[in-house]
C-alpha cells in the first residue's frame, strides 16, 4: 500500500529566514509559528512528512553538509519533543552559479526520489512551499495539490485544507 505525504520546503516555511540569506547555524535556526502544530496535525492524520530543501550555500563554499546536517538534527530533536517524526529530509547541495545539477528545485528530483524510496502515492500527497520553484517542483512530480504560502507565515491554513481534503 502506498503512503500519503506532505513535502515541505525548509527556509521560509519551517524556519524563519528573516535577516539571513542562508541558514546554516543552529543558533540562527528559528522554527516559524504554527509549524509544530501544523506538522502534528498532518502527522496525526497519517501523512508522512518529507522536507525538500535547496542548500546552494554548500556549493558556494559558504557552509558544509555537516552544517546542514547539524541544523537538521536540531530540527528533528525539536519536532520529536512534540511527537513529530520526519520521514526524510532531501537536500540539494548544488547551485546553478557553480555547476548544473538535476536535483535543485524547481526540478522534481528530490520529491520523486522520496516517492520511490518511501512508497508514496503522489495522488494523495501535497507540498507546502514559499516560492514559485517549490510549487513548480511539486507540480512536476504530479502531487495532488501544492500550497504556496508567504515566507515565514503560518502553515496552519494549508495544513487544515490538506487534512480536510477528501477524495
Amino acid at each position: 500500500m502506498k503512503h500519503k505525504a506532505v513535502f515541505i520546503d525548509r527556509d521560509g516555511v519551517i524556519n524563519s529566514d528573516e535577516g539571513h540569506y542562508y541558514i546554516y547555524r543552529v543558533n540562527d535556526f528559528v522554527i516559524n509559528p504554527g509549524i509544530r502544530e501544523g506538522l502534528k496535525m498532518l502527522s496525526d492524520a497519517g501523512f508522512m512528512l518529507v522536507v525538500v530543501t535547496n542548500q546552494g550555500g554548500v556549493a558556494k563554499g559558504i557552509y558544509t553538509l555537516d552544517d546542514v546536517n547539524a541544523v537538521h538534527t536540531h530540527l528533528q530533536n525539536e519536532l520529536s519533543q512534540c511527537g513529530i517524526q520526519l520521514s526524510a529530509i532531501k537536500v540539494c547541495p548544488h547551485h546553478e552559479s557553480v555547476a548544473p545539477c538535476s536535483c535543485r528545485k524547481p526540478s522534481p528530483q528530490m520529491i520523486l526520489e522520496a516517492i520511490n524510496e518511501l512508497e508514496i502515492d503522489p495522488n494523495q500527497s501535497y507540498l507546502i512551499g514559499d516560492s514559485k520553484r517549490d510549487i513548480e517542483a511539486g507540480e512536476a512530480a504530479g502531487l495532488k495539490r501544492c500550497f504556496k504560502i508567504d515566507a515565514n507565515a503560518s502553515i496552519m491554513d494549508a495544513c487544515q485544507q490538506i487534512v480536510n481534503d477528501r477524495p
